[in-house]
């Protein structure tokens, strides 16, 4: 894949187009309350993972609409009595869920807690899943796909419930004896990553506990942009229902921009650690861009940073950036 977005020099200065609602924060106040309305009843199972040096617990607990999320929470073994351990909250990445107990272990590995949320209505491709998706609009007129699912208002478009059970799961991991509730670090790549951006905002001034936040090549940044220039990966479902429903395009964009990470991690209040990819053709360079250059503006302007990766398509930087991950945390938290 050639370099076919903006040169980097006009990445570093470029923050979208997209229109940010009057009401961005008074709608996620209220959907906020709405769902701590109903208990978060975090479970904790421990189960049989086959790894020596992992405990890992089948988590269930409830996300947007009380709806019952799943995950899983990875330790390190042999932990001290009363040891608790920083978390890092992971998102996954578009289709896929929380796999397998022994799958993904290694932020535990590293000597944290894990946590990874399931994504609901999702594991149905690269990695499996094991939570619903009831809600009433998951039947209304869409692409095949999720980026369309109730986009007739804000109230009921999928990543409103996505965005909440996220929410929902740093509450969940804070919630372990094990974890140590003023030290929970986000995490995701792609989908993921956009989930990261927009908790990161979410959190702010709403949750406490929360310090820093990994998105890696992140999606659902800029949908503006994101619509009009991408030719891979799930973007393209929105082009191809606007393609038959030609008289939505205002109306679609005015839904989007509430899930649209470029307004929401402006709230955000800790460092960032992003990465994108040159080449990448499912989450085009600009629209990470535009998400990083605007992550903190009206929190404070936290310290951020952006790892590039000029040869790389939506891999990105894979072990070598989880290296830099390592690294970022590790200043972190002995600062």
């Amino acid at each position: 894949m050639p370099l076919f977005d903006l040169p980097l020099e006009q990445l570093r200065d470029y923050t979208s187009s997209a229109v940010q609602p009057a009401d961005l924060q008074p709608f996620w106040d209220r959907t906020i309350e709405e769902a701590r309305q109903f208990s978060l009843g975090a479970t904790f199972e421990s189960v049989d993972n086959y790894l020596a040096v992992i405990d890992t617990f089948d988590v269930t607990f409830s996300g947007f609409g009380g709806h019952r999320i799943k995950g899983w929470l990875h330790l390190p073994a042999h932990l001290q009595p009363g040891q608790r351990l920083p978390v890092v909250v992971e998102f996954i990445g578009y289709s896929g869920g929380r796999g397998l107990a022994n799958q993904n272990t290694r932020w535990a590995q590293a000597g944290y807690a894990h946590f990874i949320m399931d994504s609901r209505g999702q594991g149905y491709g690269g990695v499996s899943g094991d939570t619903p998706d009831p809600h009433s609009s998951a039947g209304d007129v869409a692409y095949a796909g999720l980026m369309t699912r109730g986009i007739r208002h804000q109230d009921d478009y999928y990543f409103r419930r996505v965005y909440v059970d996220a929410f929902r799961a740093v509450e969940a991991a804070q919630s372990h004896p094990a974890v140590d509730p003023s030290k929970v670090v986000l995490t995701g790549i792609s989908q993921g990553g956009g989930i990261t951006v927009a908790t990161a905002g979410l959190a702010a001034g709403r949750l406490d506990g929360v310090i820093a936040a990994m998105p890696d090549v992140p999606f659902l940044q800029d949908f503006p942009r994101a619509i009009d220039i991408t030719p891979r990966g799930p973007y393209p479902e929105i082009a191809s229902f606007l393609g038959r429903h030609r008289d939505r395009y205002e109306a679609m964009l005015a839904v989007l921009n509430y899930f649209d990470g470029v307004h929401l991690g402006r709230a955000a209040t800790v460092p960032a650690l992003f990465s994108a990819a040159q080449m990448d053709d499912i989450c085009p360079p600009s629209t990470v861009f535009a998400g990083y250059n605007n992550y903190g503006l009206t929190g404070g302007t936290p310290e951020k940073d952006i790892e590039v990766y000029r040869f790389n398509n939506h891999e990105g930087g894979q072990e070598h950036h989880w290296i830099k991950q390592l690294q970022f945390l590790r200043k972190l938290l002995s600062s």
